[in-house]
């Protein structure tokens, strides 16, 4: 894996922004759905995987000996697994798709097909 620097992170960002830039032009809600899917993945989007991350730093800080044994560091431990917990929370967001494509019935099994079945 190539090593992670802060520009690749912003790289991830940008994509993002550029992402919401895109869909404020009222894409057709197809197309739309297919480009935020993997965000919203069950197991892997966006909500579960930001969680993992502020977990795996939570972790870091409260485990490196350079960090001050303190309240207020325990409190910013605290508030960064808080945060977690909220956005793990969030990974049942997935269910929306399910019911956005009935919606406009464009599900991933509809006979007719779509861009998730080509």
């Amino acid at each position: 894996m190539p090593a992670l620097t802060p520009d690749t992170i912003r790289t991830l960002t940008e994509t993002l922004a550029d992402l919401t830039d895109y869909l404020r032009e009222n894409p057709d809600p197809a197309e739309a759905l297919a480009l935020v899917e993997p965000l919203l993945d069950e197991y892997t989007g966006l909500p579960v995987q930001f969680a993992d991350t502020l977990r795996a730093l939570a972790r870091g800080v409260q485990e490196n000996p350079d960090t001050p044994r303190t309240t207020q560091a325990d409190l910013l431990i605290t508030e960064l697994r808080t945060a977690a917990w909220e956005l793990a929370d969030q990974h049942t967001l997935h269910y929306v798709l399910d019911d956005l494509r009935d919606l406009y019935g464009s599900s991933p099994t509809s006979e007719a097909g779509c861009c998730w079945c080509r």
